[in-house]
């Protein structure tokens, strides 16, 4: 070898020894670059000095736990006594939580030690462990307090308002309303109101016991009371549900009609006029380049609210999308299965039917029943903008801002639901299709 080769050679080899120390410098610098974007594009700073920890710790305790309101009007000076503060979850009148006592001073135990006393002229006593004890009047519009004016995390005070948030419970304060919420665990009216015969009742006494409302037994009444609770609503939750699951197979199933004859304009081999195949295939690009939150939100300016808005928008962009799988697996189809049909005698129809149809539908229905199974989802998130299916409910809930209860339910029921459909459209795909062992 040359010495001209010997340093060409050499040369080559300093400069791929270079060019790797500049990729092993580079790849990291700029992974560190864009890191150091997002800290500022995204500002995490100001994030985390805008993080509530009690506010996430409140709402993730709403979640799993129910909430008892003993309420003051300042007005008129009633006292009230509900689960979650709904009239739904009011209790009878005469009827009260043990953990209050009194008349005319009405003393509310959170426990711990941590007591909360409804006195005479809209005024308030707080009686805290390890802290002075509080006093609150309620004067028209604004409260008046002896607070100090270096407050603890958990006290916040206002001319306005005044909260108070202690592991036992939280005590909020306005000219208007005095309020006390006193945890506990557990969905407390999940299975019955507090107007139902069968509330704290066991199983055992409903489905042994004596008859406890003289106009039903205790199963068909029990039975309905659940069905028709006022405040969990079973009824239209399982309505909703429907609604979701009748969205994504309307929406799947349309755009699968759709999209098979679709599909033989889109296949060169099926279809020899390269105008038309473009034609098709463009009009697959622009439904399916519109994302289903677009479609539903224009869909619902044209036809209104409704899960048919719904079932259409799915329809629009799984049309797209499978007119693209199908037209492929068109592509692909062994042609000497056509020939054989063909030799027979078969019509043009007849071909593609026993020829082409056989050999492609494994693809079609796996397809098919995958995206089954993914729309459920997305109908639960297009039934929250068309006003219709579970999807709907759970925005209400979350608007809300108090029943975090009812948002855990709901997600769950979401959750149970796609795994349901997973193993259904798992079972029917092996049914229809067959599995490979």
């Amino acid at each position: 070898m040359t010495t001209v080769d010997l340093n060409a050679t050499k040369l080559d080899a300093e400069k791929l020894f270079h060019r790797k120390r500049m990729i092993g410098f580079g790849i990291p610098a700029a992974i560190f670059l864009y890191l150091a974007y997002i800290f500022f594009a995204f500002d995490l700073p100001g994030q985390a000095q805008r993080a509530d920890v009690v506010n996430a710790v409140t709402l993730a305790s709403d979640t799993w736990s129910h909430k008892v309101h003993v309420t003051r009007d300042n007005v008129s000076g009633e006292i009230s006594f509900s689960i979650e503060g709904e009239r739904k979850g009011r209790y009878p009148e005469g009827q009260r939580p043990d953990w209050v006592s009194g008349d005319e001073v009405l003393t509310i135990d959170l426990g711990g030690d941590h007591l909360v006393r409804y006195l005479s002229d809209n005024r308030t006593e707080i009686e805290l462990p390890g802290f002075p004890l509080i006093e609150v009047q309620a004067e028209g519009r604004s409260v008046t307090t002896n607070l100090p004016e270096d407050l603890p995390d958990w006290i916040s005070s206002s001319e306005r308002r005044v909260s108070i948030t202690t592991p036992e419970g939280r005590i909020t304060m306005t000219g208007a309303r005095t309020e006390v919420f006193n945890y506990f665990p557990g969905w407390e009216l999940f299975w019955f109101t507090l107007d139902s015969p069968y509330y704290g009742q066991g199983i055992g006494t409903i489905l042994f016991g004596d008859q406890l409302d003289p106009n039903r037994s205790n199963i068909a009444g029990a039975s309905s009371d659940w069905w028709n609770n006022a405040m969990w609503r079973h009824k239209d939750v399982a309505w909703a549900i429907g609604e979701t699951i009748l969205m994504a197979f309307l929406g799947t199933m349309g755009a699968a009609i759709l999209a098979l004859p679709l599909a033989f304009l889109a296949a060169k081999r099926f279809s020899p006029i390269m105008l038309l195949r473009a034609a098709t295939r463009r009009v697959f690009d622009f439904v399916r380049g519109v994302d289903a939150l677009i479609w539903t939100v224009v869909l619902a300016r044209a036809f209104g609210p409704g899960p048919l808005t719904g079932a259409l928008a799915i329809l629009l962009t799984d049309t797209g999308t499978f007119g693209k799988i199908f037209s492929e697996a068109l592509e692909n189809v062994d042609q000497k299965q056509i020939e054989g049909v063909s030799s027979t005698g078969a019509k043009p129809l007849q071909r593609y039917r026993f020829g082409v149809i056989p050999q492609v539908v494994p693809v079609l229905l796996a397809q098919i029943l995958y995206f089954l199974e993914s729309n459920t989802r997305s109908a639960t998130i297009i039934g929250a903008i068309t006003g219709g299916g579970i999807g709907l409910m759970l925005t209400q809930a979350i608007q809300t801002q108090k029943d975090w209860e009812e948002v855990a339910y709901y997600i769950i029921l979401i959750i149970v639901m796609v795994m349901s459909m997973d193993w259904f459209s798992g079972w029917l795909r092996g049914k229809l299709i067959g599995r490979k062992d």
